[in-house]
């Protein structure tokens, strides 16, 4: 398959509201399959949302009971592989006939703590597998774990090897090169970051990876918060996410947005041999690989997912 189309989703979570998130997703899924896309990229925690502006009433040396009772809430609309809604969205992706890499706060059973991931699901096989987010970035630390080496997967697919980080994972120049030792060619940066820059890093790891890459981020008014959750971001402006998501060639030229300020899906048909021709004169991990001088160890980093070796129903 040398052509693929795919779509890059820039939506609004239903937030603190598994059921009606998923179904968002879920419609938004059967949609952009009908039109013929092949991987669909969702942002950073869509489901059930990215805490932007919470506090969670904490500060160094002190927590309070309202501030763990918004955790609790926040844990109970997060999503567990597994659970009768991840089985609900595994099938509705299986139906669509296309990927789906889906951003989700996710919890596990018996276990107390969250991590921020992307799931990977093939509409054949179902689920893949997941990425943990190894760095949450600072006031993230205190809802999110950190995951280790295991957690920088990459998945051989029909469409072409898949990878990536989440946020500012992207700005750690050894998680990047843990991706590109395993040859990716669609690297996907689901993100909360909506400020210009992140269009230039997006671009740059474009360039580096000689890779094509998908970049999905929400899009959040202070009014799309329920309303007995928006005194916790009285001091916030109106527009607390405006969006940026983008489609980068890997050559860094941008070939679909950045979209700010609305709600929408980016999609671009991606011509695969693009990926071998731009790398006439740059390889990373090719010709211009110095393994005489450089050596990276990525302590427990797995060898790519292949798709096909992936028994189905693995979560039934």
């Amino acid at each position: 398959m040398n052509h693929i189309k795919v779509a890059v989703v820039q939506a609004t979570p239903v937030f603190f509201d598994l059921e009606a998130t998923l179904l968002k997703a879920e419609n938004i899924i059967k949609e952009q399959a009908s039109k013929g896309c092949n991987l669909i990229l969702f942002p950073e925690s869509f489901i059930p949302g990215y805490p932007r502006g919470f506090s969670f009433e904490a500060v160094v040396g002190k927590r309070d009971d309202e501030g763990r009772d918004l955790y609790l809430e926040y844990w109970k609309h997060s999503l567990e592989v597994g659970s009768e809604a991840f089985l609900k969205l595994e099938k509705t992706i299986k139906e669509s006939g296309a990927y789906v890499v889906m951003g989700a706060t996710e919890k596990e059973a018996g276990n107390g703590s969250l991590y921020c991931s992307m799931l990977y699901f093939s509409p054949e096989k179902g689920y893949l597998g997941n990425h943990r987010k190894i760095k949450p970035t600072g006031v993230e630390r205190l809802i999110w774990a950190e995951a280790s080496g295991e957690s920088l997967i990459t998945v051989d697919s029909k469409i072409g090897r898949l990878g990536g980080l989440i946020c500012w994972e992207n700005y750690m120049p050894m998680a990047r090169a843990s991706m590109y030792r395993q040859g990716v060619q669609l690297y996907l940066a689901p993100t909360a970051d909506a400020r210009p820059t992140w269009t230039s890093t997006m671009q740059h790891i474009a360039c580096e990876g000689r890779c094509f890459v998908l970049a999905a981020n929400q899009y959040f008014r202070k009014e799309d918060y329920p309303e007995k959750y928006r005194k916790y971001v009285s001091n916030e402006a109106n527009d607390m996410c405006r969006g940026g998501s983008l489609i980068v060639s890997p050559m860094g030229e941008v070939i679909a947005g950045p979209l700010y300020d609305e709600e929408g899906v980016l999609t671009a048909t991606l011509n695969l041999e693009d990926l071998i021709k731009s790398k006439l004169d740059f390889d990373v991990i090719g010709h211009y690989n110095r393994s005489d001088i450089f050596k990276l160890e990525v302590k427990d980093q797995p060898d790519p997912i292949n798709e096909n070796a992936v028994k189905e129903n693995k979560t039934n």
